[in-house]
């Protein structure tokens, strides 16, 4: 039996959804049970999970669920969450000859079942989070202000048809916002642009010099796509269909991820470091993996 490719497997998923029109990550991800979560941890699946799971709310394990008393549904099909193992290996070294140790991540994945296909287990009660003062678009401009003053970005608004980011300017240029259908599209913008900002070479050091139509360029579009809608969604910001700006890229991510399977894992991975970077402006690495922990082996 030939052995099973974790990077076709989710590569494949997202081409699936593309292709039928769906935008995997134009759904809400961020927060206590807010999308997809596991059932024993509590916790949401990462950014890349949350697009291949095709439901919200509880998901676990086989095992997990029957440690709950409950069992699986009669023709229930799993869905798979992947997360990186880290293995040990030596390498030679080319001049010495000497072995050294090192540590290489791997990407691995698990089944799980939706609570829809489960039977004997009652779903949680459903979340309720406290009452919060702040308006949505009151945090959104607060979270992306403290961004730009915190990392000292240069912020221009002027009655305009485009908005960008120069890294060699370190500056982010926005129309103003009476320009826009809504505030929240301008809040899509604003955190589209601020995301390519945190790959300048002081912060997540991208690469943000590719031409308009390589590889590397939709890799940042994408990126910065990702990064904006988990922010919108870490707002509680709902921003209309629209899909103009993605149709002019799509064909891009899918050249992209026809010829590359690790396209989609690579810059999903990117964006979640973005907006980790971009809301506490810290960039180490948690000592254990994330999804490792959720799945409970």
């Amino acid at each position: 039996m030939a052995a099973i490719n974790v990077y076709d497997i989710v590569t494949d998923r997202i081409i699936e959804q593309l292709k039928r029109g769906k935008i995997p990550w134009k759904k809400p991800w961020y927060g206590v049970r807010s999308g997809a979560f596991n059932r024993v941890t509590k916790r949401p699946y990462s950014l890349l999970n949350q697009m291949l799971l095709c439901r919200k709310g509880e998901y676990a394990t086989f095992k997990q669920w029957s440690a709950l008393g409950g069992t699986i549904k009669k023709g229930a099909k799993s869905e798979i969450v992947v997360f990186w193992k880290m293995f040990d290996t030596k390498e030679t070294d080319p001049d010495t000859g000497d072995e050294n140790e090192k540590m290489i991540p791997i990407l691995r994945y698990y089944r799980v079942f939706h609570i829809e296909d489960v039977e004997g287990v009652d779903p949680l009660e459903e979340y309720k989070p406290e009452e919060v003062a702040i308006n949505p678009i009151d945090n959104a401009e607060n979270l992306f202000h403290d961004y730009i003053e915190r990392e000292g970005i240069t912020l221009t608004q002027t009655k305009s048809d485009s908005a960008s980011y120069s890294p060699v300017r370190d500056r982010i240029q926005l129309p103003l916002m009476e320009q826009f259908i809504s505030a929240s599209e301008y809040y899509s913008t604003a955190f589209h642009e601020a995301i390519h900002s945190t790959g300048h070479s002081t912060r997540c050091n991208r690469v943000l010099s590719g031409g308009k139509y390589s590889k590397e360029y939709a890799k940042e579009e994408l990126i910065a796509e990702l990064g904006a809608s988990y922010l919108l969604n870490y707002c509680d910001i709902q921003t209309p269909e629209s899909e103009t700006n993605n149709v002019a890229y799509i064909q891009s991510w899918l050249s992209c991820l026809e010829n590359d399977n690790r396209f989609i894992v690579s810059a999903a991975g990117k964006a979640e470091k973005a907006v980790k970077y971009f809301i506490s402006g810290n960039l180490t690495e948690e000592s254990k993996n994330d999804e490792e922990k959720e799945i409970l082996k």
